[in-house]
């Protein structure tokens, strides 16, 4: 998953022929689930359309600062426009764009913008050779780079508009995405941390086609496992057998089936790990012998014969060094209680309650969570969907490790 999904992205067209490759952009950054919205400069509508860029964007472009309804001048509101962004791209920047924004030039609705924004900016210049060079041209960058705010991106070597070859290319559209993304990644407060997450189930074999198992669909650590990621953290999922289709890109994911193959995956990855949250309903037994064929239903068994499997988490505590360690516990009475016994128990920094009342959160998308530190400090949340419960739980923890 990128670390731009479900951003605002604001994108600033000006008038240069690299305005062709916006559309590409627009599309590439759609597909990263993000949110797009595009303000143009009046000339640059004579390289591409606005109606091109609402249809790829699925939202409204700006170009004026008014525009008229029922005969009726209405405002394009600038600074709700900035606001709105997470994240604001400019490209193509031209020569005179690039001067009008290094000296604070107000003359159209993306310059407006501009001035107007708090969020991380990031210009892709395109323009031929000379106007490139031009020691002014060069200014103009250096002054707009001196804002710790704006990234301008390098641009490329090839056959320019003029006919002649060199620098003043704007970067291809996924060229742009992964300067951004590279860039933007930094800022965020994760970026940096080994993240370990374990999810979903462990099937223990009583036989060839059945089994031991705990229900669960693994959702609320794969969601855990994107939360991470958005935040910058670099991410290694142990996911045990699941239906799950959800898109975990930016994800390293380890499948495995039983309890063993979790506790290898999850103790070779421990100790390069700074963060590792526990999720996984891992089977609490599995047969002493699994038969190697399957058993018939007329031979009939009375028994299956169980010993407990390894207790992965407390484990994990006994190696612990500086990892973050969380839990998780779900409780059917004596919930807080219980989970603060298992605190000290298994060594953990951290451990998250699941309360079966008046939901199920094994079988539902939505969850109910106490986050309790190794203080036994409570946090409550409120009922939330899963999303937002992986949400909850990584800016708690992020409060508790730093950068490195």
């Amino acid at each position: 998953m990128s670390v731009l999904a479900q951003k605002n992205i604001l994108l600033g067209v000006s008038a240069g022929i690299a305005a062709y490759k916006i559309p590409f952009l627009v599309r590439l950054l759609i597909k990263l689930d993000c949110n797009v919205k595009v303000v143009m400069t009046p000339s640059s509508k004579e390289f591409v359309t606005p109606l091109t860029l609402s249809t790829l964007s699925k939202n409204p472009v700006y170009s004026e600062f008014t525009l008229k309804k029922d005969g009726n001048p209405i405002w394009n509101n600038h600074v709700d426009l900035a606001e709105w962004a997470d994240v604001f791209i400019i490209a193509p920047a031209t020569a005179n764009t690039l001067s009008s924004l290094a000296n604070a030039k107000c003359d159209n609705l993306l310059l407006a913008c501009f001035l107007s924004s708090r969020c991380p900016i990031f210009i892709a210049p395109a323009m031929d050779l000379e106007m490139y060079k031009n020691d002014l041209n060069q200014s103009n960058i250096k002054k707009l780079e001196s804002n710790k705010n704006i990234s301008i991106m390098p641009v490329g070597k090839g056959l320019l508009a003029s006919g002649l070859e060199g620098e003043g290319r704007m970067l291809e559209p996924f060229e742009i995405i992964e300067f951004v993304e590279n860039i933007y990644r930094k800022s965020l407060p994760l970026n940096g941390l080994n993240f370990l997450v374990s999810a979903g189930p462990t099937y223990e074999q009583i036989d060839p086609v059945r089994f031991l198992g705990n229900n669960s669909s693994g959702k609320m650590g794969c969601y855990i496992a994107r939360s991470a990621v958005k935040l910058g953290a670099n991410v290694k999922l142990v996911l045990g057998p699941t239906n799950l289709n959800m898109n975990l890109k930016g994800v390293e994911v380890f499948k495995v089936h039983n309890s063993n193959e979790m506790f290898e995956k999850m103790k070779s990855n421990f100790l390069i790990s700074d963060v590792v949250i526990c999720s996984a309903a891992v089977s609490d037994f599995k047969p002493v012998f699994n038969k190697s064929e399957k058993i018939k239903k007329d031979s009939g068994f009375k028994s299956i014969e169980l010993e407990p499997t390894i207790d992965i988490l407390k484990e994990l505590g006994k190696l612990k060094k500086n990892q973050f360690l969380v839990g998780f516990a779900l409780e059917t009475s004596d919930a807080i209680k219980n989970a603060t016994i298992k605190i000290k128990a298994k060594n953990l920094d951290a451990i998250i309650v699941n309360k079966i009342e008046d939901f199920n959160p094994i079988s539902s998308d939505y969850n109910q969570i106490d986050f309790i530190n190794s203080k036994n400090e409570i946090t409550s949340f409120e009922k939330k969907h899963k999303s937002e419960v992986s949400t909850d739980i990584i800016n708690t923890i992020k409060k508790y490790v730093k950068k490195n």
